[in-house]
């Protein structure tokens, strides 16, 4: 069967080959084998695979956080997962065929999901949700702020915060994408630069912004963090910046402010398959009822994976490129 793998750490468009591996074999006791219908590129692939990220791999390797598809197959013993069930994978190596794992490395999805859709679930729309109910607890009315509010991450939050009645500051870096957002429930759109504060406090009325979640770092976090209340909570989760967070110590001692990191395969280490599985039961829900959905500009099959690694890392993309492994 055929994967795309990492060969060496480098640049992403030259270093990920599309091999032909052995195919995984029968699923064994406590085994499920996935026919592997959608996988999403996402920036920590990116980042893993141009050794920017948390850990460098050894080389050759697997490569996929995200995938979605069928199960094929399944061993002995596996009473929760049937022949014909839709799937989402919990493994990291997902840009490939077929995966074979034990039973509970799958979610379970509902019958009437769209896989492609599903492949986008495991990352950017749990980070959403998780930075939204793990840190501050937010009621109807409530404000929180954030920034790169176009990305995956931004437009997923966007749109669960809109359909929990909170409302939203977004910072973009251009103003061609103020009305997009607020098409999507975005309350205040507001482009980053001086004044960001005073400004959004005019587009609030001065409202308290109680949480405050930053995909940017360096000296974007110090804006981000000036414009959250006395007491307030600031999440980072990405440093799209390159540069460490900048913030003025004004804010921690004087105003209370609390800083903390987010990183979901942490997070997703700490909780039981039965809490990830009713995480994402509601979120799968989310996706069927339309509260989430995520543009897809681009699939490509696994032999032009190093097109689709180009295609990836392009800047002002108007939706997420996949791989269709089975295409």
């Amino acid at each position: 069967m055929k994967s795309a793998q990492l060969t060496a750490i480098g640049p992403a468009e030259n270093v990920v080959k599309c091999v032909d591996v052995p195919d995984p074999g029968a699923p064994g006791e406590g085994e499920v084998l996935v026919d592997i219908a959608a996988c999403s590129i996402n920036p920590a692939d990116i980042l893993l695979i141009e050794g920017k990220y948390a850990t460098v791999p050894e080389t050759p390797c697997a490569l996929g956080i995200e995938g979605a598809g069928t199960v094929n197959a399944v061993g002995n013993g596996v009473s929760a997962l049937k022949v014909g069930d839709k799937v989402m994978s919990l493994a990291r190596t997902n840009w490939v065929q077929q995966v074979r794992d034990k039973a509970e490395a799958f979610i379970r999805l509902p019958t009437d999901i769209d896989l492609a859709q599903a492949a986008m679930l495991k990352v950017n729309v749990a980070t959403a949700h998780l930075m939204l109910t793990t840190y501050v607890s937010l009621s109807a009315g409530d404000w929180l702020l954030q920034n790169a509010a176009n990305s995956g991450v931004g437009v997923d939050l966007i749109r669960l915060a809109h359909a929990n009645g909170v409302r939203t500051v977004n910072i973009v870096r251009r103003r061609a994408l103020i009305e997009p957002l607020k098409q999507l429930g975005a309350d205040v759109v507001v482009v980053d630069g001086p004044d960001l504060a005073k400004r959004i406090a005019q587009e609030t009325g001065g409202a308290v912004i109680k949480l405050g979640i930053d995909a940017v770092g360096g000296s974007a976090t110090g804006r981000l963090t000036d414009c959250v209340g006395d007491g307030g909570t600031v999440v980072n989760y990405g440093l799209l910046s390159g540069k460490t967070c900048e913030i003025n110590a004004f804010n921690f001692v004087f105003r209370d402010i609390t800083l903390t990191g987010f990183w979901l395969a942490r997070l997703l280490r700490s909780m039981s398959f039965e809490q990830i599985q009713g995480i994402y039961d509601q979120l799968a829900r989310r996706l069927t009822d339309g509260t989430i959905h995520v543009d897809v500009e681009a699939s490509y099959p696994l032999e032009q994976v190093s097109d689709a690694m180009a295609h990836a890392k392009r800047e002002s993309r108007n939706g997420k490129v996949q791989l269709r492994p089975n295409s």
